[in-house]
C-alpha cells in the first residue's frame, strides 16, 4: 500500500503443481526461486495460469519462521494494493446497475475532502483526484497498527491539504481507495468485507482469498519478515481497518490468477467497463497498471503491507496470468519478476551474482554524475540509493547495479558490467565496450 547462506538441504518448500510436461521453462523457473531462496532472498509464493489451468504454482520458505512451519501453495499472504483491483471492480459493477457514474462528485459522499466538488469517481480510479495520500504522513506509523475507527481515518483526509489540482496530473494516493471503500459501503448498506466476498470473490470461486485480519497460522496464514542482522526478524501488522478498500485483502497466488482470468473473461465486468478500466491516462488506469516486458503488455498491479510484497499481472493475447506473493524480501523485486518471466518465455537470463563485496558510501557517493559518450543519443545518470549505484538511462530505463569490486559493479541480468575510472566508466556487454565520460 504502499539479507548469508542457507544449504539447499534445508529447502522446505510444497510440492509444486505443473503441466504433465512441464518443460525446460519450469524447471528454469524452479531453479531461479530455490537460488534466490538458498542466499536468503526471499520466501514466498508463485503462480502461473494459463487460461483455465494454474501451469506452475509453488512456495518456497516459511509460512512461520519461529515455528519452522513451511509455506505451501495454500498459504495465504497480505497482497497489499492489489486490493485496489477487486476495489474497482465492484465500483464498475455500481456503475453498471446505475448506483453511481464515473463522474459521480466525491461531494456526494465526503464534501469536506479539499477540492471534493472538482473530484469524480473516475479521478480517484486513476490518481487524477490530488487527495493526500496518508500513507504518505509522518504520523502513519505512529497509528498503523491500531484500530482506527472510520472517523478517525476521515478526519485525517478532511485536515490534509490538497496534493494537487484535481485533474492535472496523476499521482498514486491510497487515500482514494480507502474512500471508494466507505463509498461503496454507503451505496450498498454492507461492509466492504461482505461486498467483495459476495460480489468478487463468490463470483471468481476464489478458495483462500479473504479480507485480513490478525494474522491465525492454523488459518494457514504467513506471517511476514524483514532481513536483519544476518536472519529474518517478524514484521509489525497493519490494522486491516487502516487499509480497507486500498489494501486488506488476503490470498494465495493461484487464487489471484483465478481472480485474474476471471475478471479479463468478462465474469465480473462487463467488456465495456473493462475496457474503461484499463484505459491508461497518465501511467494509471482505474485500478490497474500497465506491465510492459519486451513486446508484451501485462496488465495488473502490485503491492505491499507489513513486510509482504505482491504483484499479480496477466496479458490478455496469451490469456496468462502471473502472480508473486513474498512474506519476505531481501532482493530487488522487479529483478525477481524479469527472471521468472524471462525463464517462462524461453529468454536468455543469467542468474544474479549474489556474491558482492562492501564499499565505502563515500566511494560510490564519488562515481555519481551524469555520463556521455559522444555517438550515443543519451545520458546515463549514476546515483547513490540505499547503498547501492542506481543506474538510469533516458529511454533505457533504470536499474541497480551489484558491487564485485570497489571499481567494478554488475547487473547480472543484462549482461552489463561497468568499471569505474576518475574519468568516467566502460560498459562492458556481449563482448562490446563503450567508454562514457563524466561531465
Amino acid at each position: 500500500m504502499k539479507k548469508t547462506f542457507l544449504s539447499l538441504l534445508i529447502l522446505l518448500v510444497s510440492v509444486p503443481v505443473m503441466a504433465q510436461n512441464e518443460g525446460a521453462k519450469f524447471r528454469k523457473i524452479d531453479s531461479l526461486m530455490n537460488y534466490y531462496y538458498a542466499n536468503n532472498k526471499f520466501m514466498g509464493s508463485v503462480a502461473i495460469r494459463e487460461k483455465d489451468k494454474v501451469v506452475f504454482a509453488k512456495a518456497y520458505g516459511f509460512a512461520d519462521v519461529e515455528n519452522q512451519t513451511p509455506a505451501t501453495v495454500d498459504t495465504k499472504y497480505k497482497i497489499g494494493s492489489v486490493t485496489k483491483m477487486f476495489t474497482a471492480t465492484i465500483v464498475f459493477q455500481l456503475v453498471e446497475e446505475k448506483k453511481l457514474t464515473l463522474e459521480t462528485k466525491l461531494s456526494e459522499y465526503f464534501p469536506k475532502i479539499k477540492n471534493a466538488e472538482k473530484i469524480t469517481i473516475g479521478s480517484m480510479l486513476n490518481h487524477k483526484s490530488g487527495i493526500f495520500n496518508f500513507t504518505a504522513d509522518s504520523t502513519f506509523a505512529t497509528y498503523n497498527t491500531k484500530l482506527q475507527s472510520r472517523k478517525d481515518m476521515l478526519d485525517r483526509l478532511y485536515s490534509y491539504p490538497a496534493a494537487f489540482e484535481p485533474g492535472t496530473k496523476a499521482e498514486y494516493s491510497n487515500s482514494n481507495y480507502l474512500l471508494l471503500g466507505y463509498i461503496i459501503q454507503d451505496i450498498t448498506k454492507k461492509s466492504y468485507k461482505e461486498n467483495v466476498m459476495a460480489r468478487v470473490i463468490n463470483k471468481a470461486g476464489l478458495k483462500n482469498t479473504y479480507y485480513f485480519g490478525k494474522i491465525n497460522p492454523k488459518k494457514k496464514e504467513a506471517y511476514s519478515y524483514r532481513y536483519k542482522n544476518n536472519e529474518w526478524e517478524k514484521s509489525e501488522e497493519w490494522h486491516e481497518s487502516i487499509a480497507g478498500g486500498a489494501g486488506a485483502l488476503q490470498s494465495t497466488a493461484s487464487d489471484l490468477t483465478k481472480f485474474a482470468e476471471a475478471l479479463f473473461i468478462g465474469k465480473l465486468i462487463t467488456p465495456e467497463s473493462l475496457t474503461e478500466m484499463t484505459q491508461i491516462d497518465m501511467g494509471f488506469g482505474k485500478g490497474v497498471f500497465n506491465f510492459p516486458f519486451g513486446e508484451r503488455k501485462f496488465i495488473g498491479h502490485n503491492g505491499g503491507i507489513d513486510g509482504f510484497s505482491s504483484v499479480l499481472a496477466y496479458y490478455p493475447k496469451e490469456n496468462v496470468a502471473f502472480s508473486l506473493l513474498l512474506n519476505a524480501q531481501n532482493c530487488d523485486f522487479n529483478e525477481l519478476v524479469l527472471g521468472i518471466l524471462s525463464s517462462y518465455y524461453k529468454l536468455p537470463y543469467r542468474f544474479p551474482n549474489f556474491k558482492t563485496v562492501e564499499v565505502e558510501d563515500t566511494v560510490l557517493k564519488s562515481y555519481e554524475g551524469n555520463y556521455r559518450n559522444p555517438k550515443l543519443p543519451f545520458t546515463i545518470n549514476v546515483k547513490l540509493v540505499d547503498g547501492k549505484l542506481r543506474i538510469h538511462a533516458d529511454e533505457q530505463g533504470t536499474f541497480y547495479v551489484n558491487a564485485i569490486s570497489t571499481t567494478e559493479f554488475s547487473h547480472d541480468a543484462s549482461g552489463v558490467v561497468m568499471v569505474f575510472s576518475p574519468k568516467g566508466f566502460t560498459l562492458k556487454q556481449n563482448g562490446a565496450e563503450t567508454f562514457f565520460t563524466k561531465e
